[in-house]
């Protein structure tokens, strides 16, 4: 077991630290050591001593704990991971990464409607009605988009036939559609939204014959509107999804009220006015997100060290990996102490590492993002819009994910010099690798478009994404803390210390 780095091996009259390896490792890794001049510099030294696996545990035990609740995006947890990752930045002397603050936010959409606040109703010349939405009314979808409200004069389309609506005016409208059968709607919102109308209002018939109302659009199907989804906005140029035409259901009680309410109505049970008819009522539906503007904000987590080369410095290398998991689901917790906690974790002890190794050349941007379990969303939205000081420019990307199991002394890289996007950062890693006990480094090309690098390699960057492979825990709520080789994920981290001081003078960028 590798606690710190035990061994000297002397490399062309000078000496560099390896870590203490099974004796079946050791010859491939003096071979590598003997055919290459490395100088192991003080400060790399206290760098590479820094990382430790009982400080690596607890951080880990922590990201991926029962407490931590998946870590889902958006969820609370991560929001106190977010934090709990400022915290330690902040503790190591860090500068914020994203501006002034250590926090880059970026907008999703949220579709979760908050029921409490949502309301319907009319005004008639005898007053005003105010309707219960899941109680007196319901919608006829499964999903809302944003929070609107929809006003306006409420005209009789009758039984909603072709012959009722043709020649209709419905600019502005309301158009009230008696249903007697759980009618079909999809025909008639397309007719109505070609007549300019603002809604659809169905009522139900005093002889109604179709399921009621909570069964049709109650439970589950409300539920989903109040638990909603998020999804990442959709840029300029993408496909906008089409507003859809409001449609609310009333019971039978509430359509019985509003016929009452109707300019001429006589209250009679199986009154309806004729299509065409503008029944002197205006009906209002106001529908209210949980979110504000039915968007909500998340955050990757960013952290800059300052490199102290008066040129180099403009040059940031950044050092990702995903915080978030996969959350609950169906009651059981998925911790994702593999995927992606050890990634968490391992950027967090390059942070104690840069910390004891002091100001490199070039400058260090440590960045935990979020969204990645949910198509690397917060990768997309700094590549979309990069964050740094004024004069400064990215010039490469590391990223880790799931990099503490398998054996010990495998590990996986893309690209690879079988892949068109081959670079010195690959060819460096590979080069270094036996020093941490990895006597080579496998293809993970087949990854190259799965984890965060693929979003950061669109700003025409030099990436390498470091892997230790899928295991039968892989988005399971088996991948806990317990299952984690902490030597390995120790070893991994150090080669990312090497090869962050290997890159401070290596040509980098576009």
């Amino acid at each position: 077991m590798i606690r710190t780095l035990t061994g000297i091996a002397l490399a062309g009259g000078l000496f560099c630290l390896v870590p203490a390896l099974s004796p079946a490792q050791e010859g491939a890794v003096v071979a590598v050591v003997e055919s290459t001049t490395v100088d192991t510099a003080p400060a790399l030294v206290r760098a590479l001593q820094e990382v430790q696996p009982e400080r690596i545990s607890a951080d880990l035990h922590f990201i991926a704990s029962d407490a931590m609740a998946g870590r889902n995006t958006p969820s609370k947890e991560l929001e106190v991971a977010a934090h709990f990752l400022r915290a330690r930045l902040q503790q190591l002397g860090f500068a914020p990464g994203a501006g002034e603050s250590y926090f880059y936010e970026y907008p999703l959409v949220s579709s979760a409607l908050d029921a409490d606040a949502c309301w319907a109703g009319w005004t008639s010349k005898a007053g005003e009605q105010k309707l219960e939405l899941a109680k007196d009314y319901y919608f006829g979808t499964w999903r809302v988009d944003e929070s609107a409200t929809v006003s306006g004069p409420v005209v009789s389309i009758g039984s909603g036939s072709d012959d009722e609506l043709e020649g209709l005016d419905l600019t502005g409208s309301w158009a009230m559609v008696l249903d007697r059968d759980q009618m079909k709607t999809r025909g008639v919102l397309r007719a109505i939204s070609k007549l300019g109308g603002a809604g659809l209002l169905v009522v139900q018939s005093s002889d109604y014959s179709g399921e009621p109302l909570v069964d049709r659009f109650g439970g589950e199907r409300f539920d989903s509107l109040v638990k909603g989804d998020v999804r990442f906005p959709r840029g300029e140029g993408e496909r906008q999804s089409r507003a859809s035409t409001p449609t609310v259901y009333l019971d039978r009680p509430a359509t019985v009220r509003l016929l009452a309410a109707c300019t001429g109505s006589t209250g009679a049970a199986d009154w309806f006015p004729k299509a065409g008819t503008n029944t002197g009522l205006t009906f209002t539906e106001e529908r209210v997100m949980q979110a504000e503007d039915g968007h909500l904000m998340v955050k990757n987590v960013c952290g800059l060290w300052p490199g102290g080369d008066p040129e180099l410095s403009k040059e940031v290398i950044l050092v990702s990996a995903h915080y978030d998991h996969v959350g609950v689901q169906g009651g059981e917790i998925f911790n994702g102490a593999d995927d992606n906690g050890s990634g968490t974790s391992g950027v967090l002890a390059v942070a104690d590492a840069l910390k004891a190794y002091g100001p490199m050349k070039r400058t260090v941007m440590l960045m935990w993002v979020s969204g990645e379990e949910k198509g690397l969303w917060g990768s997309k939205a700094w590549s979309n819009n990069p964050l740094l000081p004024e004069g400064h420019r990215v010039v490469a990307d590391l990223n880790i994910d799931m990099i503490g199991r398998n054996d010990p002394h495998e590990l996986f890289i893309t690209p690879t010099r079988e892949h068109k996007q081959y670079n010195a950062i690959a060819e460096a890693a590979m080069r270094l690798a036996p020093l941490e006990g990895f006597p080579k480094l496998d293809s993970a090309d087949d990854y190259y478009h799965r984890s965060d690098q693929a979003e950061f390699a669109r700003l025409g960057i030099p990436v390498a994404f470091l892997f230790a492979g899928i295991h039968e825990d892989y988005h399971r709520p088996s991948d806990t803390p317990d299952k984690i080789d902490y030597e390995k994920l120790s070893r991994v981290v150090r080669l990312v210390v090497r090869l962050l001081d290997e890159l401070q003078t290596m040509p980098l960028g576009k």
